[in-house]
């Protein structure tokens, strides 16, 4: 267990570690400043804070280009996303000259850029800024609403997730089961098996992970540098699938800790992070033959030729 005493300076990596158990549902905020100016972030600090008054809350950090643009406007939006927009996550967290170039949106109140297909969405009339350390808080108060009902895109630990439903949660009569024990229906649906699998993968793997001290995404970052040396962090977060805000804490912590240098913006690894790579791509390796040894060579090709089939879709 890790305690900081009230005169101890909290080790920040290990903090941002700590933070990612905290899972998360992922956003987009946007605005229009009074000189037309439209921005989108992407964002996981949205929270509820009241019903009466209505408040909503998200946080940004303050020497971020879009914040003066959130401090001048009359009103944002906050567009909670589905589980399929994920692309969308990663379109808004990069750095681009017109983020809305190509995008389906509508102009909501007070000129905030709306888009459809979302989980949810909360249009906002500015309320309060609160300092938060290096981040401002916007406070805002909801003057309308969609709920759509549409599954939400979650974040925990340095990926992407999706919400599914606890099997503690369901009443026993609930849980249809086969001759063979499977799970009724689910239990022959590609696609719940392809869910159910991964999660059984990564239950095995993290553990071990762990003995290298390195987080899923810290772990994926050294790898991609390994094959892809001099991307910025905006170009990481394709081959990551994470938001810019993670990436960089990764980028951050592994700089810290001398895994990897950074140079006119883009990063690369040094010899220590080579080596450490070495050891994340023989862990997935080793762990990857555990899972797979009992199944033939042809029975593995198969499989592997299907989710590239897959993929490709």
């Amino acid at each position: 267990m890790t305690r900081a005493k009230p005169q101890d300076a909290i080790d920040p990596k290990a903090f941002r570690r700590a933070l990612g158990n905290f899972a998360t549902g992922v956003t987009i905020i946007t605005a229009r400043a009074p000189d037309g100016t439209t921005v989108g972030v992407t964002a996981s600090s949205f929270n509820s804070l009241s019903m009466d008054p209505p408040l909503i809350l998200w946080s940004s950090m303050k020497d971020a280009r879009s914040c003066e643009v959130f401090e001048a406007s009359s009103h944002f939006a906050v567009n909670i996303l589905a589980a399929d927009q994920m692309d969308m996550s990663n379109h808004f967290a990069r750095k681009q000259p017109d983020k809305f170039a190509g995008i389906d949106w509508q102009e909501g109140i007070g000129g905030a850029p709306i888009f459809p297909n979302c989980a949810g969405r909360f249009q906002c009339e500015a309320y309060d800024k609160l300092d938060g350390g290096d981040h401002w808080i916007f406070v805002g108060r909801v003057v309308a609403f969609d709920d759509f009902g549409r599954a939400p895109l979650c974040f925990h630990q340095g990926s992407y997730a999706m919400v599914l439903g606890h099997p503690d949660a369901f009443p026993k009569d609930a849980q249809e089961t086969t001759e063979d024990g499977g799970q009724g229906r689910m239990g022959d649906h590609a696609f719940f098996l392809m869910l159910r699998a991964v999660r059984a993968y990564q239950k095995r793997y993290q553990p071990k992970l762990e003995t290298l001290n390195l987080s899923l995404i810290e772990a994926r970052t050294l790898l991609v540098l390994n094959d892809l040396s001099g991307l910025t962090a905006e170009q990481l977060v394709v081959h990551l699938h994470a938001p810019i805000t993670e990436a960089r804490a990764a980028l951050l912590n592994l700089t810290d800790r001398g895994f990897i240098t950074e140079l006119e913006g883009g990063y690369s690894l040094t010899e220590a992070g080579q080596t450490k790579a070495d050891q994340c791509w023989n862990l997935a390796k080793a762990h990857s033959d555990e899972t797979f040894e009992t199944f033939s060579p042809a029975e593995v090709a198969t499989f592997t030729d299907v989710l590239r089939r897959l993929i490709d879709l």
